[in-house]
């Protein structure tokens, strides 16, 4: 009986993870491959080179901005995540959490810097630019927002933004998990969904 419950801690103890990487690219829509919008205020689609076969999707209408990772094809919950608020991304820095698994690097999470629009309480009329970490989740599994920081609001944004894509990225479920908002928030800042 004893040896058995032995067994038991062993086998529920964590085995000891392996460190994670990351790798930076950047990105400017205007050096990307865009492909003209159809409708009004559809500013259209930018394909823009990434880190191994994940490009970088950009997508813009009604001064909102949409970004997803892949190959293009496939149908995703990120391709239509955006802020309440005005907000753009057509050039940027994007982090890129990688695990290595029987030897092949894969990545698993994205971290992306958007600008957004925010109104300061006092003067509901004053717009105020807002700057948001976003942490998108990778495929296999679906491409989708899994968390938010604040980067005005929080002087250790970026290790914020580390900590959600490490803890939380590889297990969300994208569509049933709601997205996690770390740190302070500004006021005036509405981060999706909230």
């Amino acid at each position: 009986m004893r040896a058995f419950a032995l067994a038991v801690v062993l086998f529920a103890t964590p085995a000891v993870s392996q460190p994670i990487e990351y790798v930076y690219t950047k990105f400017d829509a205007k050096k990307c491959k865009h492909e003209r919008g159809k409708q009004v205020e559809d500013y259209g689609s930018w394909l823009c080179p990434g880190y191994e076969k994940l490009n970088v999707l950009l997508s813009a209408g009604d001064q909102r901005m949409y970004v997803t990772y892949g190959s293009g094809k496939q149908k995703d919950l990120a391709a239509s995540q955006t802020f309440p608020g005005f907000n753009d991304v057509y050039e940027g820095t994007v982090e890129w959490r990688i695990e290595k698994t029987d030897g092949k690097a894969r990545p698993f999470a994205t971290i992306l810097r958007w600008s957004t629009t925010t109104l300061d309480d006092e003067n509901d009329d004053k717009p105020v630019a807002g700057q948001v970490l976003v942490v998108t989740r990778l495929p296999p599994g679906g491409v989708c927002h899994v968390g938010y920081v604040d980067a005005r609001a929080n002087p250790n944004a970026n290790e914020l933004a580390q900590q959600i894509a490490d803890e939380k990225a590889r297990a969300f479920q994208c569509g049933k998990d709601k997205p996690a908002v770390a740190g302070k928030t500004s006021p005036g800042l509405h981060m999706p969904g909230g």
